[in-house]
């Protein structure tokens, strides 16, 4: 396989293509499991296309332009995890294509070829949930386009106002997904070491990473809910810890083998140090800042999850190129991409479809949407959750702003505080829930606060489950 895509010729994007369609197709064909953040992101996009603004009605910690991503798709083809996976596959292949693209258009490599692309593309195959249109894979591309125009300025004597465009590209970037913002850093530790930027340019490209926040937060200004979206986006990402979503034993697995090449090409880069001209020795060196960067991020993520690690690919890919490069004899290295391409895809394979009966390793459990409480019966009706299990929603509506557990804790586990209960209150007169299904029980404090509500519900036979009257 490496030695096919070792030519460099226009119509390796083609069987490149067909690559990533012949290995993503047994799965968009075959369905397999609803994930909680797919179906929290789809409810995010209905209730926007319903007329509620995000962060102030949708309490949700969805950064911005990934929420409204997420309402066009819904309003155009309702709640559809197809179409999901159809723009995440569209996004995969821009990604796909513009980092082989870049690599060999600025001679990052000293040969040109399609193995960036190869494995760029084998990478962004960690598990089945990278599927998705998550908002890391829609902030990496972004930050793809930040790389390439910050290498394009390490190629030139001096560095130019085009550094304006990596400061936005980043600032969109983390306006998909907040964690990215740490990635400014990055940005302006590479200018600092790699080009010869000036005060103002350094000035430009922060300056173009606040313009986009500064938009957002102009809007939300104007609509009189600030306050939502410091508590909602920016606050939430110190405070939403989604944990009991993470599966340790998955992400470990998933992460193993890229994260091995990738440090194994890094570790080949001190046995042959005269072969790289300066410029590619500096594209190592900002690659290396890129890992240390999204390694920070960790710290920032809601859940852990191997969709959560995708901004980890570019320098995982970047690296293990060099791990490949530097073998000497052909069909050893031809053998360990194949057992490597055959590893990840089976453990990709498994967690979709648990091709290896009784083997819970890749299946994301956890991170799966479980068999609602309510009766099959009750859909389509206005429910409200208190708890992090969604599965209710799946036939069901969102009634409340109350979406994100973490977030609703402000107002249903502060109940003592006169008031939230007036909060809550509100929220129930504007849009009550037809059931209430409690998971962390509040229902009887919220009721001996507020007697009205207790008035308009009852209890069903099935614990936790209230009815409206």
């Amino acid at each position: 396989m490496l030695r096919f895509f070792h030519s460099y010729f226009p119509y390796q994007y083609v069987s490149l293509m067909g690559l990533l369609v012949l290995i993503r197709l047994p799965l968009l064909l075959h369905p397999f499991p609803l994930l909680i953040p797919e179906l929290n992101w789809m409810i995010v996009g209905e209730q926007m296309s319903q007329g509620y603004l995000l962060y102030r009605d949708i309490w949700d910690s969805v950064s911005p332009l990934s929420a409204l991503v997420y309402w066009g798709i819904h309003s155009v083809f309702g709640r559809s995890p197809l179409m999901l996976h159809a723009a995440a596959t569209l996004v995969s292949i821009f990604q796909i294509v513009y980092f082989n693209y870049l690599t060999n258009n600025r001679d990052v490599y000293p040969d040109r070829s399609f193995w960036p692309g190869l494995i760029y593309m084998l990478f962004m195959h960690l598990s089945f949930d990278c599927l998705t249109l998550s908002p890391v894979l829609m902030s990496t591309s972004f930050l793809l386009l930040a790389f390439g125009t910050l290498i394009k300025q390490m190629d030139r004597r001096g560095a130019t106002d085009e550094v304006f465009e990596v400061g936005f590209y980043i600032g969109i970037a983390a306006l998909f997904y907040l964690p990215s913002a740490l990635f400014i850093l990055w940005a302006i530790l590479s200018l600092l070491f790699y080009t010869g930027a000036t005060f103002r340019q350094y000035s430009l490209s922060l300056f173009g990473f606040l313009f986009p926040f500064a938009a957002i937060v102009l809007i939300y200004y104007l609509w009189d809910s600030l306050d939502d979206f410091n508590r909602n986006l920016l606050s939430s990402v110190f405070r939403v810890r989604q944990y009991s979503l993470s599966d340790f034993k998955s992400l470990l697995a998933s992460l193993f083998i890229p994260l091995g090449l990738g440090i194994l090409g890094f570790l080949s880069l001190f046995n042959r140090p005269g072969r790289y001209v300066n410029f590619q020795q500096r594209v190592q060196q900002i690659m290396a800042i890129w890992f240390l960067i999204a390694v920070l991020t960790i710290a920032l993520m809601p859940f852990l999850a191997p969709m959560v690690f995708l901004s980890f690919v570019p320098p995982m890919a970047y690296f293990a190129y060099y791990y490949f490069e530097n073998i000497r004899k052909a069909w050893l290295a031809e053998i360990i991409f194949i057992s490597a391409f055959s590893l990840m895809l089976l453990l990709f394979y498994q967690g979709a479809l648990g091709i290896i009966p009784g083997a819970g390793l890749g299946r994301l459990s956890s991170l799966q949407v479980r068999p609602s409480p309510l009766p099959d019966n009750i859909t389509n009706q206005r429910v409200l959750i208190i708890g992090e299990d969604l599965s209710a929603y799946r036939q069901n509506q969102l009634a409340t702003p109350y979406l994100n557990w973490d977030l609703a804790k402000y107002d249903l586990k502060n109940l003592d505080n006169y008031e939230s209960v007036i909060n809550v209150f509100d929220h129930f007169r504007k849009d009550p829930p037809d059931y209430i299904i409690d998971r962390e029980n509040v229902v009887d404090k919220l009721f001996q606060r507020a007697p009205a509500l207790s008035l308009r519900y009852e209890k069903t036979a099935t614990a936790g489950v209230y009815k409206r009257k």
